[in-house]
């Protein structure tokens, strides 16, 4: 009988309540069935959201995570949570992109992961955010992330 990597899993399957904030968020990962093999994993977040940290208004965000897992990958219940613990959270677009990134690398250690944040306007001006580990890999499909220069959002 083989073992069940998913039994570890707190959140997936019960209800779990908005962490109060990013730090207080707990991302679950489970064993990389797959580890054998490099692959692209895709998380999009068409609606999140966030605070400016001096007026306290809601910032909106578009993300597209990308990364080639090793070992683990990120449960997305926890992921969604994580993301949404943002929504009372004060930081500034960079921040916010960068801090997501590093967490999940800390967590997951993946052979490379890179963030696209396309922010929403404000006071007129979109600021994106983009980060990676390293070089992308070249033996993986990776597509664009398809979310076209700001011409307004949608």
């Amino acid at each position: 009988m083989s073992e069940n990597i998913y039994a570890g899993l707190q959140q997936l399957g019960a209800t779990t309540a908005l962490p109060d904030s990013p730090e207080t968020a707990v991302l679950e990962r489970v064993r990389n069935p797959q580890a054998d093999v490099d692959y692209n994993v895709r998380f999009t977040a068409p609606e999140f959201t966030s605070l400016c940290p001096m007026t306290g208004q809601p910032d909106f965000a578009h993300l597209v995570i990308d990364y080639v897992p090793g070992e683990w990958l990120i449960e997305s219940k926890s992921l969604k949570l994580f993301l949404g613990a943002f929504r009372n959270h004060g930081a500034f677009h960079e921040d916010c992109t960068i801090s997501i990134a590093r967490r999940l690398v800390a967590v997951l250690t993946p052979r490379w992961l890179r963030i696209g944040g396309y922010w929403y306007p404000r006071g007129g001006m979109p600021i994106d955010v983009f980060w990676q580990t390293g070089a992308m890999p070249g033996n993986v499909w990776i597509p664009d992330q398809g979310v076209p220069p700001y011409r307004g959002r949608g």
